[in-house]
């Protein structure tokens, strides 16, 4: 589709600000007694551009749907984090492998010295909310700030089903980009305000998740948001939300004649329905492009004109691509619920928020699409499926790599048989070594940050991936679609996508759920040996590894001819779906460590035995899953 340089807005407009499904009651769910909390925030700051500095209200309304009696509430306060001695900090310190884009090394490759780069801030430099008044339903309550939280202690608890209404007025700085939020990034964006206000910690049936910020991400309470940023009126916004006043603003958002303001600012309005965050970013030099997506939502790019050249037109190029990527993860996983969605240079990478993405965008085009596909899938597996990632990272991490893999390689044509070994490889190098730690370990407790990332995204892509091979992918695709349907705005944990994978193939699971996601347990299958009598052969497998799985296996016949068998594993009750070329044998009971079966034609006739043969089971060993015979 033609790109078209502001594009008319009036339909994103017009449209009523309910889509997102905006509500204030109990989502319908599956679950019979499920609940889940809601806020609504209004917001208004004043951001100075010389200074990184701004002032701000905050009106909050938050609904207590829980069945309990609430006699504190948390908020996060993000910006804290940037401040020599933190938490993140000290951490940096300690780590063996600390992110790069937060030190400095005063080594070498080989030996490097790390220098935590918050640690060195300077008092104008650091990030910070200061909270100076809060009132509950107009009455002053008592709080304390330590770290990265706010701890409110409630003169009037809050009853379940009640509603009650805070005022807060706070005062904050933008600290120097090191990690997600932060002014003036490497390639010279002015403002990425991610995390960038005073936000209610979710509460949900285990309780307050008021985790402090060290290193990972965010878990929120879904809710609608009005907010309005007072700045330069040289400066550009993208991010969260419609804007509701266009031709207030410009900038590539009007849609008709600009009234142009006096003074030297402009103020943005912003409505978000049905949101769990909110994210904006600003500079005086992005250029915004529109495409409007075919039956679906009106992209913005947001990108930095004084780039050199070559990335401009990267920028350009990756535009049609972002519409197609829409319309694959759309197609495969369920409709985009909003009207707007920005792509925006700023950052130290590539973020997922609500409605946006913060990217870098200097590299090159393979770099600027894979991450803007990663990030643009995470609106599915994390912004609208709000799992916890501090808790279970691998269910927004992994699910989007694994979507975006797949996306990639139809979008480009290139239809492997197996796109995800790039992810598989990473697993069997971490589980080979001695650093994996489960994936139910908290985010910020792994040992290495490696063995984090290779957890949440490799690990957590071939949870699915390997789930298709278990279940057969056809049932895969559904279980995907059904998980989107049932748990569309709510907050699923691991058992409630489980459940839909079981319901949907007729199988037993939760062991997959336990010994992949919670322990180190591996997967190793051998083919043990070949024995023949007359015109009759004898196959023994083993299983060496603690994981149970069923096995694909293939004979390749010296005639050329290939004969595919598969083995059930017992302790799913059930068999996937399987062509009818394929002969299905007794099942195996996982206790036992051999598996015998015989096939009609001498051991002469043979030339090998596979077990796998696509590459889709995550064993540790795949020298042992070929025998090769003549």
């Amino acid at each position: 589709m033609k790109i078209s340089i502001a594009l008319s807005l009036s339909l994103l407009l017009l449209m009523p600000l309910t889509k997102g499904h905006s509500q204030n009651e109990t989502p319908p769910s599956s679950k019979p007694h499920y609940w889940q909390q809601h806020v609504d925030y209004t917001m208004a700051i004043d951001m100075d551009v010389k200074t990184y500095k701004y002032t701000g209200t905050q009106k909050l309304v938050y609904t207590n749907n829980s069945p309990d009696v609430l006699d504190r509430v948390f908020y996060h306060l993000y910006p804290n984090a940037f401040q020599p001695n933190s938490e993140m900090d000290a951490r940096l310190q300690s780590i063996p492998d600390p992110d790069g884009r937060m030190v400095n090394n005063l080594g070498t490759k080989a030996a490097p010295i790390y220098e935590s780069r918050i640690s060195k801030l300077s008092p104008d430099e650091i990030g910070y909310i200061n909270v100076t008044s809060l009132t509950q339903d107009g009455k002053k309550v008592r709080h304390e700030t330590q770290g990265t939280i706010l701890i409110v202690t409630l003169d009037k608890p809050i009853q379940p089903g009640e509603k009650t209404t805070f005022d807060m007025v706070f005062d904050a700085q933008v600290p120097v980009q090191i990690r997600r939020s932060g002014r003036n990034n490497k390639e010279g964006v002015a403002l990425s305000m991610s995390q960038w206000y005073p936000k209610l910690a979710e509460y949900d049936d285990e309780g307050w998740h008021a985790d402090p910020y060290i290193a990972r991400e965010f878990y929120g309470v879904w809710g609608d948001f009005d907010v309005k940023i007072t700045i330069d009126k040289n400066y550009t916004i993208g991010g969260t939300g419609y804007l509701q006043n266009p031709n207030e603003i410009g900038h590539g958002y009007e849609t008709g004649t600009v009234k142009k303001q006096k003074g030297k600012t402009l103020t943005w309005h912003f409505k978000a329905p049905n949101v769990h965050d909110f994210t904006w970013a600003a500079d005086p030099e992005y250029i915004h492009d529109t495409l409007q997506v075919e039956n679906g939502p009106l992209l913005h790019f947001l990108y930095k004109k004084t780039m050199p050249a070559a990335n401009l037109e990267n920028w350009k190029i990756l535009q049609p691509v972002t519409e197609q990527l829409m319309q694959y993860f759309s197609t495969h996983v369920g409709d985009y619920p909003y009207d707007q969605y920005s792509v925006i240079q700023g950052g130290d990478g590539g973020m997922e928020y609500g409605m946006c993405t913060l990217i870098v965008g200097e590299g090159t085009i393979s770099g600027l699409i894979g991450v803007t596909a990663h990030e643009l899938a995470h609106s599915w597996f994390q912004f609208v499926l709000a799992s916890n990632e501090n808790k279970h990272s691998w269910m927004d991490e992994g699910f989007t790599t694994y979507i975006q893999d797949r996306a990639l390689d139809a979008i480009t044509g290139t239809n492997s048989d197996n796109p995800f070994t790039g992810s598989y490889r990473s697993y069997i190098s971490l589980a080979n070594s001695d650093r994996e730690q489960p994936q139910s370990t908290h985010s910020d407790r792994y040992a290495y940050n490696r063995a984090f990332s290779i957890a949440s995204y490799s690990k957590g892509s071939i949870f699915l991936s390997q789930l298709g091979y278990i279940i057969g992918e056809e049932n895969l695709d559904k279980t995907l679609k059904q998980y989107y349907k049932e748990w569309a705005f709510k907050h699923p944990k691991p058992m409630d996508f489980i459940r839909i994978a079981e319901k949907v193939s007729g199988m037993e699971l939760d062991w997959y759920l336990t010994d992949w996601t919670q322990t180190t347990n591996t997967i190793d299958y051998a083919v043990k040996n070949v024995d023949s009598e007359g015109n009759k052969t004898t196959v023994t497998f083993e299983r060496i590894g603690l994981m149970p799985m069923p096995l694909d296996v293939e004979i390749s016949y010296a005639d050329g001819s290939k004969a595919a068998y598969h083995i059930p594993l017992r302790m799913t009750r059930g068999v996937k779906p399987t062509p009818n070329t394929t002969t299905v044998l007794p099942n195996w009971a996982w206790a036992h460590s051999f598996y015998t079966f015989e096939i009609d034609k001498p051991k002469s006739a043979i030339t090998s035995i596979t077990i796998d043969p696509r590459g889709y089971m995550a064993d540790v060993n795949r020298e042992n899953n070929v025998l090769k015979i003549n």
